[in-house]
Order: C-alpha cells, then structure tokens, then sequence
C-alpha cells in the first residue's frame, strides 16, 4: 500500500478540502482518465482497491498511472479507551482531492475496454468522478 517514506511531522490536524484543483487537471501521458467531480478524501486502501480492479480488467494489457499519492497521516484511538491522553498513533494515510483532480490515467487498450475498466475502479472510490477522454472538455 502506498505511503510516505518520509515525513516532516508524524501527525496533523484533518482540516477541510475547498476548493477546486490548480494542478493535475489535464492528462498528461494516457488517453482516458477518472477525474473528481466533488472534494474529499481517498485513503491509501481505497486507491490500491480501484487500481486492482483496473488492472484486472484490462488483465495487465495497456498501462496505467496513479496520479494521486496519500500525503496526510489519519490518527486513530484504539477501542474502548477513554477520551484524553493525547492524540492517537497514526492509523493509515489518505490523499486529499479537490474536484477537477485527475486520479487514474490509462492507455493502450481500445475505448471500450478502458470505460468499462474505469468505471470500476470509480465504483471503489467515495467521490462522485467523470470519465475523461483525450482531446475533449471534460465540463462540457
């Protein structure tokens, strides 16, 4: 599962996701992608979940690229502990998305197959997504 080698800070405050992308917004290397249609968080779980499903579908043909990486550490209290002494261990990391972000990128399998294979993958993910293609608007 993807994680961060290093880090300046082991835990951080959770805070709120506004706004939309500045960067990331466009495709850079494949023809078809998934983007964020809203802002929220994918934990690290859920992007190797949906990256698998891809893959399996397109079974290994083609190539595709995370373009999303979880930064953010999520701290978690054990079970039946009381309230207080201090902020819990780090449990797992999530990435913060805003819309318009574009998480999955694809190519070398024909259109079909690609739709097919990114639905699934967005049907791992708990954002609302668009199917992206190559050369159109993705807002029209």
């Amino acid at each position: 599962m993807l994680s961060p080698k290093k880090m300046k800070y082991r835990k951080s405050h959770r805070g709120r996701v506004k706004g939309h992308a500045q960067r990331g917004t466009t495709l850079g290397a494949g023809d078809f992608g998934i983007m964020a249609a809203e802002n929220g968080r994918i934990t690290a779980r859920q992007i190797e979940a949906a990256r698998i499903a891809m893959t399996r579908h397109i079974k290994r043909g083609g190539q595709v690229w995370i373009k999303v990486f979880p930064h953010f550490p999520i701290t978690k209290k054990p079970a039946e502990v009381r309230m207080g002494a201090g902020k819990g261990s780090v449990d797992h990391y999530e990435a913060r998305v805003r819309a318009g972000r574009i998480l999955y990128e694809m190519e070398g399998v024909d259109k079909t197959t690609a739709t097919e294979a990114l639905a699934l993958a967005a049907a791992k993910l708990p954002l609302k997504t668009k199917l992206i293609l190559r050369g159109t608007d993705p807002w029209a």
